[in-house]
């Protein structure tokens, strides 16, 4: 796969993950279908290419006065410990099975996403 290739899989997948609309919802299929990497790298390079976005995306957010850090240990404790265990899963599954697992989640995302779209929902 050409460099220019996943250049513009990071661009396409970069954009919404700097606006905090989860990027590796785009980011991993793109990686998976249009790049042709295995489930795990595609997962493993999504969260390697977390840390930068989101250290971007806090500042701009912390610029605009939109960060609300009351109760954010409560949120983050939490968070650190089922990412570690989430990724020791990750570690031991299959890519097959992980490939399914998050498209289920999709389909179950999106669902959410348009019920919420048609109801008027924010």
């Amino acid at each position: 796969m050409s460099f220019y290739i996943y250049l513009l899989l990071g661009f396409l997948g970069g954009i919404p993950a700097g606006m905090g609309m989860g990027g590796g919802t785009v980011t991993i299929p793109l990686l998976v279908l249009v790049g042709g990497v295995e489930q795990k790298i595609a997962q493993s390079a999504n969260l390697f290419s977390f840390f930068p976005m989101s250290a971007g995306a806090l500042r701009v957010h912390a610029q605009n006065g939109l960060l609300e850090t009351k109760g954010i240990l409560w949120i983050i404790l939490p968070a650190l410990l089922f990412s570690a265990a989430g990724a020791l899963l990750a570690y031991v599954l299959p890519s097959a099975m992980l490939r399914r697992a998050f498209g289920v989640f999709l389909v179950i995302l999106s669902f959410f996403q348009f019920r919420g779209a048609f109801s008027g929902e924010n």
